[in-house]
């Protein structure tokens, strides 16, 4: 294995900054944390894309929320098996570890993974159907999303919509884990999907009746 390459120094930096004013100012505060453990208000699914940031749209403080980041922000469905599965293993710790009341997820514009999955699901993209491509095979979970919004004439109000079905599809497989249909059933839990434009900083709430309302 070849020696790392030294840090950037901007992130250097940037820590020292950090360290020097945010920690040095809530030491207590982080200490606290530390010590007592995390006890999060909610768990939030959301995209690995750098311009969404949850904590900031929310300002959330640090212990607050339990956030897992994926490509598309997509929950596939129950199905244990041999294989890895970092997502499900992320909700079941929400859930039945963190007992967290609400589960959030984070849908957004102008999503890449959604792109790719719209690309391949139209035969347009055949280097994501190879069984050699990891991104490919995680955007399998949109195809039912797909299907439900391929008849659209207009290719970019088929993307956007096809973004907002990645929130409803990893809804409905969040319901299919036993655990988490469970806690909803006692009362412990609910589901709530949204969808954020990011350049516009709008943000949507998806209602069963009425599909995405502006909040």
């Amino acid at each position: 294995m070849k020696t790392a390459k030294p840090l950037p120094s901007y992130l250097i930096q940037r820590y020292q900054g950090w360290k020097a004013t945010t920690y040095a100012q809530n030491e207590p505060w982080y200490r606290r944390l530390a010590e007592n453990g995390q006890n999060p208000r909610a768990m939030v699914i959301s995209c690995c894309d750098s311009r969404v940031h949850v904590t900031s749209i929310f300002g959330a403080e640090q212990g607050e929320f339990f956030i897992h980041r994926n490509i598309a922000n997509l929950v596939p469905p129950y199905e244990p098996n041999s294989d890895r599965h970092g997502t499900s293993a992320a909700v079941e710790y929400a859930v039945t570890a963190l007992k967290v009341a609400h589960i959030i997820v984070l849908g957004h514009s102008n999503c890449g993974g959604v792109d790719g999955c719209h690309d391949m699901c139209a035969g347009t993209a055949p280097e994501l159907e190879a069984e050699t491509s990891f991104i490919g095979r995680w955007m399998d979970i949109l195809r039912p999303g797909f299907e439900r919004v391929k008849s659209m004439p207009d290719i970019a109000e088929r993307k956007r919509a096809l973004e907002k079905q990645a929130v409803l599809v990893s809804l409905e497989n969040l319901a299919s884990f036993p655990f988490v249909a469970a806690s909803m059933e006692s009362g412990h839990l609910s589901l709530h999907g949204l969808w954020t434009d990011t350049g516009e900083g709008s943000l949507e709430h998806y209602h069963p009746e009425a599909g995405f309302i502006e909040i």
